[in-house]
């Protein structure tokens, strides 16, 4: 197991970048998608349908996997999207069930709904290796896939990784608070990236979550492994990431950390250095076949 922190070494990689490919791109991102893909969805036996938006190109492909109560409509998910076409790679974003335009129950789902949801779409509309990106929970749910779809994921990108995350905040709170939540049914965290002003997990959320932990042994990923994180990151720490980058068995894993980074990472640099960093990867993955 090898983890390499860099705190500000994308910037070379920038330089080593800006005047090719990568830089023909980025006013673009920045700007939105020009011609967005054409919104599609997933039918499945006797579950919801999912929305997707795909666009067909060169292996490897890249997928992007969105944060808990997020879609695939962000800043990060639609970049990608621009430099994937500008690329000439493929490029799969989708809606979790019961998230932005797929069909369920938020209330209804769990980590391992959603994980049922990344498989399918790996499975069914993903074609050949991919590079598998993951924003937050969905950095969690990445490594989920990595794990049980191993011939499949080629690379791993995780930006605000959030591994375990909700199932280890939980057990650190005071015991009379843990308590409080059992008896209620529900935790209630602050977050300023909820519409009413924090996100409500019930406990059998957080119960169904624990089966998908991941943390507590070797995680069997030996691909490429990049973790991105803001060391101002107040929703989920930056010691996550390193948590992963030690557990991982790949030879392959760098930390990014970004001095002034916050949990979204979507400020302009930080989508420099997220498309930078798939960039690299796609070279690399590419040189070795």
């Amino acid at each position: 197991m090898a983890a390499a922190v860099l705190t500000h070494s994308w910037r070379g990689l920038y330089q080593t970048l800006s005047y090719g490919r990568v830089a023909s791109y980025l006013p673009l991102c920045y700007t939105g998608l020009r011609h967005k893909s054409t919104l599609q969805y997933a039918s499945r036996p006797d579950l919801p349908k999912l929305a997707y938006r795909k666009i067909k190109g060169k292996s490897p492909g890249v997928v992007f996997l969105p944060g808990y109560a997020s879609n695939m409509s962000g800043q990060k998910a639609e970049a990608l999207e621009e430099f994937c076409k500008s690329l000439g790679h493929s490029y799969l974003r989708f809606d979790y069930t019961g998230c932005g335009q797929s069909e369920g129950v938020f209330a209804d789902c769990t980590v391992g709904t959603w994980k049922k949801d990344v498989l399918y779409m790996l499975d069914e509309l993903a074609d050949g290796p991919q590079i598998l990106v993951g924003s937050s929970m969905g950095g969690w749910l990445m490594l989920l896939a990595a794990i049980a779809r191993p011939e499949k994921t080629k690379a791993l990108v995780g930006i605000s990784t959030a591994a375990d995350y909700l199932v280890t905040a939980f057990k650190t709170l005071p015991i009379e608070v843990r308590k409080e939540c059992e008896d209620k049914g529900v935790w209630s965290i602050p977050s300023k990236h909820s519409e009413d002003g924090a996100y409500h997990l019930s406990v059998d959320f957080l119960r169904e979550a624990e089966n998908h932990c991941v943390l507590q042994s070797p995680i069997p990923v030996t691909c490429p492994v990049r973790l991105i994180h803001g060391l101002k990151d107040e929703d989920v720490p930056w010691h996550i990431s390193m948590q992963v980058a030690e557990r991982v068995l790949s030879p392959d894993v760098d930390v990014i950390l970004r001095r002034h980074g916050q949990h979204r990472m979507a400020d302009k640099d930080d989508i420099k250095l997220m498309v930078y960093t798939i960039d690299d990867l796609i070279d690399k993955l590419t040189t070795l076949v």
